[in-house]
């Protein structure tokens, strides 16, 4: 059982050490943003480091939103998300490897690689996820764990008096159960 004594606020990540945008922003730079936020470069390489959720925050910092990888690769490449119009536009994809034609295939990847471009000029507010959730910073930490599995969610936002300060992750929450085994 996380400890009573511990508060959200004990845990959670800053504001200013999260990815954060507008939702007037383009994918694009929502995911740029995210990359960078995410990687951590060694030897040229990115390693997991970061966060993989950016919340979508309005000038007044009011939350408005969360944009995760998993709703980025859905836009950017639309046959994983399954819709029957987008399974149809990756057809040729699947006809050019079936194939194997070295012609079909070159061409299939430039037409993948403007499909990607092209979609990444969705406005972040066409994409971004509800809000299932937030949390007040003198919470307990096992109601952030709470309102997590409940809402099915990985990123609990952290708001005070209307405004988003900060977030908790299901990993912060892990980590902190972990400690209490450790202690």
């Amino acid at each position: 059982m996380l400890s009573t004594a511990r508060k959200v606020k004990d845990l959670m990540i800053p504001i200013d050490a999260c990815a954060t945008l507008k939702s007037s922003d383009p994918v694009k730079e929502a995911t740029l943003k995210l990359r960078s936020i995410y990687c951590e470069v060694e030897e040229g390489k990115c390693t997991e480091a970061g966060h993989r959720t950016a919340l979508v925050i309005n000038e007044s910092g009011q939350l408005e939103g969360i944009l995760d990888f998993k709703s980025i690769l859905a836009i950017l490449i639309p046959e994983l998300a399954g819709g029957f119009s987008a399974k149809f536009a990756s057809l040729s994809t699947s006809v050019a490897f079936a194939e194997e034609n070295a012609s079909a295939l070159d061409e299939t990847q430039d037409k993948f690689r403007a499909r990607v471009l092209k979609n990444a000029s969705v406005r972040v507010s066409e994409v971004m996820l509800k809000i299932r959730g937030v949390i007040d910073p003198d919470a307990d930490l096992k109601d952030a764990l709470k309102a997590i599995y409940r809402n099915k969610i990985v990123v609990l936002p952290v708001v005070e008096n209307g405004r988003v300060i900060g977030l908790v992750r299901d990993s912060d929450l892990f980590l902190a159960m972990a400690d209490i085994l450790i202690e």
